[in-house]
């Protein structure tokens, strides 16, 4: 779960906290999935409660940043608002097709540009008919302040053009997230006006052939995990 407040705590420093999942034990255990990236919280209690849970048979390689799920998430009834403000219906418009997605935020200082980033450097590697294939999914967790017009000018900076942004009601996202065993939190705002957000920094992929989520990174997937790993995606093939 990453906690993380818009500028306005300068005086915090990023800390680490007891990694919060809703994904198995062992997944945890392994490779520490859920990034706590805090300034300054106070809420350590779980969120997501009666999620459904990643499991992983055998073990894990904690050499690798890919964990491939056991037992795959089914992709998530969302129908959202894209950045033209057209309704977006998840499941049909990414049926078929190698798809990331990722539950995030725009004021997001950290966690979340930086892994739009390294996507997005990753997919430039491709080749150009592999890059068409894939859809990158961003789904705000602070839909209030991440209107259709913000998410159209923050992810081309962020990550690329390309990139799908999704905002609408909180509680259809919670509820999306929690199919694939992320937790978020609704943003609340502090006395010192800063807005605090907590959210599972996992990505999903989903796969072509099946339409099943698995496979999970966590935030510390780098470029060249996914340079690595997103050829094999895009043919629906284990990382």
């Amino acid at each position: 779960m990453s906690e993380e407040k818009t500028p306005g705590a300068a005086s915090a420093r990023p800390g680490r906290r007891t990694p919060l999942v809703i994904a198995a034990v062992a997944i945890v255990a392994a490779l520490g999935i859920t990034a706590a990236v805090g300034l300054g919280g106070n809420d350590d209690k779980p969120s997501g409660s009666g999620s459904p849970v990643a499991v992983v048979s055998g073990g894990s390689d904690s050499t690798k940043a890919a964990t491939v799920l056991d037992r795959p998430f089914t992709k998530p009834a969302l129908v959202l608002t894209d950045t033209k403000g057209q309704k977006y219906d998840l499941r049909e418009r990414t049926k078929g097709k190698p798809t990331l997605i990722y539950f995030g935020y725009t004021h997001c200082p950290d966690v979340c540009p930086l892994t739009m980033s390294n996507i997005a450097i990753a997919k430039k590697k491709l080749p150009k008919a592999d890059q068409d294939k894939l859809q990158v999914v961003f789904v705000t967790t602070d839909p209030e302040r991440d209107t259709p017009a913000e998410l159209a000018k923050w992810l081309p900076a962020a990550g690329d053009p390309s990139f799908t942004g999704l905002t609408g009601d909180f509680s259809a996202i919670q509820a999306g997230a929690r199919q694939i065993g992320i937790g978020i939190d609704p943003p609340k705002k502090e006395k010192d006006g800063t807005v605090v957000s907590m959210h599972g920094a996992q990505v999903i992929a989903f796969s072509p052939t099946t339409d099943q989520g698995y496979v999970l990174y966590g935030e510390d997937a780098s470029v060249d995990d996914y340079a690595k790993d997103l050829p094999k995606i895009i043919k629906g093939e284990n990382p």
